[in-house]
């Protein structure tokens, strides 16, 4: 059997086995058509009737939806009304359980979702990786979206534009309490690195903020925030009256 004679110059005038460059070609020629599949858009299919509504044009305004009290249960509905949405990772850790075959570890990732002009969503999500968990927390985010209605509730200010909240409110989760309060412009966040995550996505400039309990639990800390400013979207104020 005659074997090939490595030695004999190629057609590129190289000598020996195939060049590395003409295997990484072929490897980026393989992974660009794998990345070009991973950034194909998926067609969604609405399974509720929100989601046909929305998807046909008879709805076109995420308020019309938040202020008729509906659950929106399919994600992609925020997407197709709010598409200048962006999310911030609040927190990403570790979980583990023990089974028969020994403890089986996931990602949990918590993620704050906002567009700065009241609408605001937290969501938690858990997956096998990192990644899938952020995905699976900012869809449950969305998911989770509401109005906040800002204000200027100072005595101290009086200004009469929407910079702030215009009540003080509390809210709860687990053992951390959240207070916000009404500032005068100018002031900014006063509050732990949290809160102002969670208020900047809401569009809050101003505000006082006292906390109380086990604040270094992010997502309980996360929560009270939120919590307290969906009791906001249960209120009235003389603006709305005169609307009506």
């Amino acid at each position: 059997m005659v074997q090939p004679n490595r030695n004999k110059p190629g057609p590129n005038g190289q000598r020996g086995r195939p060049s590395q460059n003409r295997q990484g070609e072929r490897l980026g020629q393989r992974s660009g058509r794998r990345f070009e599949q991973e950034n194909v858009v998926e067609e969604w299919y609405p399974k509720t009737e929100l989601g046909k509504k929305v998807q046909s044009g008879q709805i076109t305004n995420i308020d019309e939806i938040l202020f008729s009290g509906q659950k929106i249960l399919e994600y992609q509905i925020v997407d197709r009304l709010l598409p200048d949405l962006s999310d911030e990772l609040i927190k990403l850790g570790t979980t583990q359980r023990s089974t028969g075959s020994g403890r089986k570890f996931k990602f949990r990732a918590v993620v704050v979702v906002g567009d700065g002009r009241g609408h605001i969503g937290i969501g938690s999500g858990k997956s096998d990786e990192a990644r899938p968990a952020i995905e699976n927390a900012i869809r449950d985010a969305k998911r989770r979206i509401l109005y906040v209605p800002s204000g200027c509730g100072s005595w101290e200010c009086g200004c009469g534009t929407k910079h702030s909240l215009p009540v003080k409110v509390i809210g709860k989760s687990g053992s951390v309490e959240v207070t916000l309060k009404s500032a005068p412009r100018g002031v900014g966040i006063v509050g732990n690195a949290i809160v102002k995550k969670v208020l900047t996505k809401a569009g809050i400039k101003d505000v006082w903020s006292f906390s109380r309990g086990h604040t270094a639990t992010k997502h309980n800390t996360a929560m009270a925030v939120y919590n307290a400013l969906k009791k906001l979207t249960n209120m009235q104020s003389r603006i709305d009256w005169t609307e009506e």
